[in-house]
């Protein structure tokens, strides 16, 4: 599977260019609609799973602007989206999240996704003058492969476990492998 694949499965899947048409409507800078939004997709896709819609949570919707929202602006966005379209939204500038793990600033949109738990979930995908553009700071490699590994530089081992398990990928996707960790 190549990422010009990955982008004509998205491209042919309604429900997924209707969030994506919601989310060039906002015009928020450097934006990328990312996570188990794409990761999901191809895991079904893979898997042989032909479902209605991608399988995950909310929908994560982040950008770049360090003159932009603060945390309080990005969550009454998620809100309104959520009114709007009866989903769950996650609404994040990451010109301030970086805050969260106490890192340096981030410098853009896809440096922000390169701090993401799993490289198979720093991945996202916008429009841009029309077209899909995939962002994946790590490449597609391990999420075609369906491998899950820690991005090299997300430091907390343990929370990418924890997320393997309450997330039930394991169970929802038997076909992936776990690689080995660096620090074991």
């Amino acid at each position: 599977m190549t990422e010009q694949d990955i982008l004509n499965l998205i491209s042919k899947d309604k429900w997924m260019m209707k969030i994506l048409y919601i989310a060039k409507k906002l015009d928020l800078p450097d934006w990328i609609v990312g996570a188990g939004f794409v990761r999901n997709k191809v895991w079904d896709h893979l898997h042989g799973y032909n479902k209605p819609k991608v399988d995950t949570a909310d929908i994560d919707l982040v950008y770049y602007d360090p003159n932009g929202n603060d945390q309080k602006a990005d969550e009454e966005l998620s809100e309104r989206l959520k009114k709007e379209t009866g989903i769950e939204w996650e609404v994040v500038n990451e010109a301030y999240a970086h805050k969260w793990n106490n890192l340096p600033p981030y410098k853009s949109t896809e440096d922000a996704l390169s701090q993401w738990p799993e490289t198979v979930t720093a991945i996202g995908v916008r429009l841009k003058n029309g077209k899909l553009k995939l962002v994946a700071p790590y490449g597609i490699s391990d999420l075609v492969n369906l491998i899950i590994r820690p991005s090299p530089k997300f430091a907390d081992i343990s929370k990418v476990k924890e997320r393997v398990k309450y997330k039930k990928w394991l169970e929802k996707w038997p076909k992936l492998k776990i690689a080995p960790w660096a620090s074991e």
